[in-house]
């Protein structure tokens, strides 16, 4: 509740009329419920985790970074893509960051274009370790650019189908059931997780982002649902 005391916060303090609330088991539960409703009720100040119809992704193919989207691939079962952006120009943003910490040539990846017969203009300003001229292997160029988009690596999805993930509170248990990374709902036994079979329509970046690292990391028992 401190966030109502602050002094940013005093126009949505004003227009508040009721205050409700939902017990959830713990801190996972109150965030993945969070998400849903916020793209559900597309409430007025909360702009963060709505769902983004521009959501796209880097992707290497022929020793070339493509920006894919969403609304054509599956990001939940595609391997090798890379980070989650919110729109084709915040995706570029990164890779530029990436290519200019690692001194990679925009040619090469392609955000420029390379001019015939010569190395680029960043090689000249030894931002450029100089795939684009020989001065380094497209090998080296491409396994640098590799390592380099290790760390916002996207994880698909590991489990064939849905899975319950419990959460024990100290008055309550929960079984968050997520499909695809995409949170279907949370039920208070594995019997009524048999209702929540609907399948995502998109994939869901917040419940990725919410669920990725605490279920690969074991933190929680999950429970591999039938159908």
């Amino acid at each position: 509740m401190a966030h109502f005391r602050a002094q940013g916060e005093a126009k949505l303090l004003r227009q508040t009329q009721r205050i409700s609330f939902i017990t959830t088991a713990g801190a996972l539960g109150a965030l993945l419920l969070e998400a849903q409703l916020i793209k559900q009720q597309q409430p007025l100040f909360n702009k963060r985790l709505r769902r983004s119809k521009q959501l796209c992704s880097l992707r290497i193919g022929d020793g070339r970074v493509m920006i894919v989207h969403a609304k054509e691939i599956d990001f939940a079962v595609t391997p090798n893509l890379y980070g989650l952006f919110a729109n084709r120009s915040t995706a570029l943003a990164k890779l530029r960051v990436i290519a200019d910490e690692q001194r990679l040539c925009y040619g090469k990846l392609g955000i420029d274009k390379l001019p015939v017969g010569a190395a680029c203009f960043r090689f000249s300003l030894g931002k450029c370790a100089g795939a684009c001229c020989g001065a380094e292997s497209e090998q080296q160029h491409g396994q640098r650019l590799v390592t380099a988009l290790e760390q916002i690596r996207i994880n698909c999805w590991p489990y064939t189908g849905r899975v319950a993930l419990e959460e024990q509170g100290d008055s309550l248990r929960q079984y968050h059931v997520i499909d695809n990374w995409f949170y279907l709902g949370s039920v208070s036994s594995l019997e009524q997780a048999d209702a929540l079979q609907h399948r995502a329509s998109h994939f869901d970046s917040d419940g990725y982002k919410i669920l990725c690292k605490p279920l690969m990391a074991g933190h929680y028992r999950i429970i591999e649902l039938p159908g």
